[in-house]
C-alpha cells in the first residue's frame, strides 16, 4: 500500500453517552495521535483543528428499512449491511438493542453537525477490521490489537492507549485504506466501511471527498 503524506484521517470511536470516554484519532500518513474526550464540543473541535479527508465513526449512521427515528420500533432490526455482516460471520449488536438506539442517536446527530461544516463521514465497525485483519479486538486483548495495529505499519501508538483509542486509530486506518482503494463500503455510501482484504473476490469501492472549509 503506497504511502500518501497528505492524507489525514480522523476515526472516532464514539461513546453512546457523553459521561463515557470517546475515542480519537488523527492519522497523518502511518503517524496516529490518539486522546479520549467526552462532549460533542471537543470531537467537532477537533476535527476542525486537523482537517480530515475523511472521519470515519464507529457508531450506526443509517436506521433499518422502515424505521423512521432510531425509537420507532416498527421495520427491520437489521440493516443490509448488517446482514452482510453476518453473511461474513462478524460479531456485532444491532442498533434496535436498548444501549445501541442511544449510541445510533448521537451518531446520527454527530454526522449531521460534521457534515454541515464540511467533512465527509461514513460508519465504520473496528471489530469488523480486527477481524478482517486477524488482530484481536480490544475487549479481548487491548495489547494484542496494539501490537497488530503495529503490524499494519501504525505508528504513533502510546502503550498506555485505551481500548477506545486503539478503536478510533483502527477506523481511522481503514479509512486511510479506503482513500487509497483499498476499502470498501458494504451495501453502498449509507452502509459500512471495512478494509479490503480479499481483492480475489471484492472490488474497491471509492467516494467523492469533498473540499473541506479552509483547506487548500
Amino acid at each position: 500500500m503506497a504511502k500518501n503524506p497528505s492524507l489525514v484521517v480522523v476515526g472516532i470511536d464514539l461513546a453512546g453517552s457523553p459521561k463515557r470516554p470517546t475515542g480519537l484519532c488523527v492519522l497523518r500518513d502511518l503517524k496516529a495521535e490518539t486522546h479520549v474526550v467526552f462532549s460533542d464540543e471537543e470531537i467537532l473541535n477537533f476535527v476542525s483543528q486537523t482537517c480530515p479527508l475523511l472521519v470515519p465513526i464507529d457508531a450506526p449512521l443509517s436506521l433499518p428499512k422502515g424505521r423512521r427515528t432510531v425509537h420507532d420500533r416498527s421495520g427491520e432490526h437489521l440493516r443490509e449491511c448488517d446482514r452482510e455482516l453476518l453473511r461474513r460471520r462478524i460479531r456485532f449488536f444491532p442498533i434496535t438493542l436498548g444501549p445501541m438506539r442511544m449510541l445510533t442517536e448521537r451518531g446520527l446527530a454527530l454526522q449531521k453537525r460534521l457534515t454541515a461544516i464540511g467533512y465527509q463521514t461514513v460508519e465504520c465497525y473496528p471489530g469488523a477490521a480486527q477481524d478482517l485483519w486477524g488482530i484481536p479486538r480490544q475487549h479481548k486483548d487491548r495489547l494484542g490489537l496494539h501490537t497488530g495495529l503495529r503490524k499494519l505499519d501504525l505508528r504513533g501508538l502510546k502503550t498506555t492507549a485505551t481500548g477506545d483509542e486503539l478503536d478510533a486509530a483502527t477506523a481511522a486506518l481503514v479509512g486511510r485504506w479506503f482513500l487509497l482503494g483499498q476499502g470498501l463500503m458494504l451495501c453502498g455510501e449509507t452502509g459500512i466501511l471495512i478494509p479490503a482484504v480479499d481483492e480475489r473476490s471484492e472490488k474497491p469501492r471509492s467516494i467523492k471527498t469533498p473540499r473541506v472549509r479552509g483547506k487548500r
